[in-house]
């Protein structure tokens, strides 16, 4: 099989428009040359990519699988790329770091602040994802680190200890449940809710806890962070369930009570995972270590 670049973006350049001649003008080819690529490439694996019809081209199933690598391929490419040329006009390389909400909000602000001025030549590609999304990307090669909740599945993946993050539910101390000395999940779903954003990695994760448990949470109101939540919590809006360490942050009173949650997800651990910790490139080892240090 020897396919190259332009080979793959001829063949997705075609899928994109449906037909050969848009994708060869698409690609900057002739037709004959656009065509003769994608017979070779069939050709060097014995199999068809291109169901050819009269309304144009669809993929077969292997030119389905060959479609999703391809894009895969080309934006590695295209990432490689764009950090060589950065390390030409001195910007040394990028991190990739995907994370989930407490590591996001709760954990990394202080520590990555003091990296960055500590490397002035490296940037960090930082973006909040549902931990699931962010082990599938960390296994097809899309990100360099990310920290995730023990509670996924990291098969494949190498992994760290980052830090202890157990949920607890907080609400109003005036609520019907403020008097109850342990609590249930199952026990607080027939009660109101205050909601992170709804693409939110931990509202993801509470919504598919409250799915296993037979319900859903009723959210009145979602507010955009922990501090925005906790103070609807404080003013009677609905129950929540924050992190420990957001609620920790708080100085003074609280204006709230709180409780452990009991089921095992609620007393969760945050892991640093990768493919291959010894395989990062050097910028992201730096960065490993910064994350790694008590």
């Amino acid at each position: 099989m020897h396919f190259d670049l332009t080979d793959l973006r001829l063949y997705l350049h075609i899928l994109d428009s449906g037909n050969i001649t848009a994708g060869a003008a698409r690609s900057h080819l002739s037709l004959a040359a656009a065509s003769a690529r994608i017979r070779a490439m069939e050709s060097s694996l014995g199999i068809e990519f291109l169901q050819r019809g009269r309304r144009g081209v669809t993929p077969t199933p292997a030119g389905k699988a060959l479609a999703q690598h391809a894009r895969l391929l080309l934006q590695q490419a295209e990432r490689m790329q764009q950090e060589l040329t950065e390390y030409a006009n001195g910007v040394k390389g990028q991190v990739r770091l995907l994370c989930n909400t407490t590591a996001i909000t709760e954990y990394l602000p202080e520590l990555l602040a003091d990296f960055l001025r500590a490397h002035p030549n490296l940037d960090i590609d930082l973006q909040e994802l549902p931990s699931a999304r962010i082990t599938h990307a960390l296994r097809q090669g899309a990100a360099d680190l990310g920290i995730v909740s023990d509670a996924v599945d990291t098969d494949g993946l190498q992994t760290r200890p980052f830090r202890d993050d157990p949920l607890v539910l907080i609400m109003p101390r005036d609520h019907p449940l403020a008097e109850a000395g342990t609590l249930s999940f199952s026990d607080t779903l027939r009660h109101d809710y205050v909601g992170l954003n709804a693409n939110s990695a931990l509202a993801v994760y509470l919504d598919e806890q409250a799915l296993h448990a037979g319900a859903r949470l009723q959210i009145r109101i979602r507010a955009d962070g922990f501090d925005g939540v906790m103070r609807m919590v404080a003013r009677s809006a609905g129950l929540a369930i924050v992190p420990l360490a957001a609620v920790e942050r708080l100085s003074g009173e609280r204006p709230f009570k709180s409780l452990a949650l009991q089921e095992p997800w609620a007393r969760r651990k945050l892991l640093l995972c990768a493919r291959d910790f010894a395989a990062l490139p050097g910028y992201a080892k730096a960065l490993l270590h910064a994350l790694t240090l008590p």
